[in-house]
């Protein structure tokens, strides 16, 4: 888990795909905490991604790095409701503070249940995590 966060914490922008009625749906995020072992990402409730991962909460992180390695993870997004979640990621990323406030309503964080995570690369084999 720790190398998956530290891959996602480096290459700073990743994305995220989910279900979206009967297409995918992807954007970018930038955010990734590791909280009560576990790793979290933040979104907004009044966003359309929320209303996706609450709806079918199977998602796909992929993220790539300037050395030509790339990231796929599988994982369920179980939605953490407790305030104190939500605050230790806006302590993580303060950038965020003028956009939500973690018990505003609108912040949410999820944290990754049952992920798999492959790390690919043109020059070595795949290398899988689980967590």
């Amino acid at each position: 888990m720790d190398e998956v966060l530290a891959y996602l914490k480096e290459n700073e922008t990743y994305f995220v795909a989910t279900v979206n009625g009967d297409r995918p749906g992807l954007r970018p995020f930038g955010t990734i905490m590791k909280y009560e072992n576990r790793l979290y990402i933040q979104t907004g409730r009044v966003k359309d991604v929320y209303k996706q991962m609450v709806d079918c909460p199977r998602i796909v992180i992929c993220a790539s790095a300037l050395d030509g390695s790339w990231l796929r993870l599988e994982a369920t997004a179980i939605e953490d409701n407790h305030v104190e979640a939500n605050a230790a990621m806006l302590a993580e990323y303060p950038e965020l503070t003028p956009m939500y406030k973690a018990d505003d309503g609108n912040c949410t964080v999820f944290y990754l249940k049952n992920a798999k995570a492959t790390f690919y690369s043109f020059t070595q084999a795949p290398k899988t995590i689980t967590f």
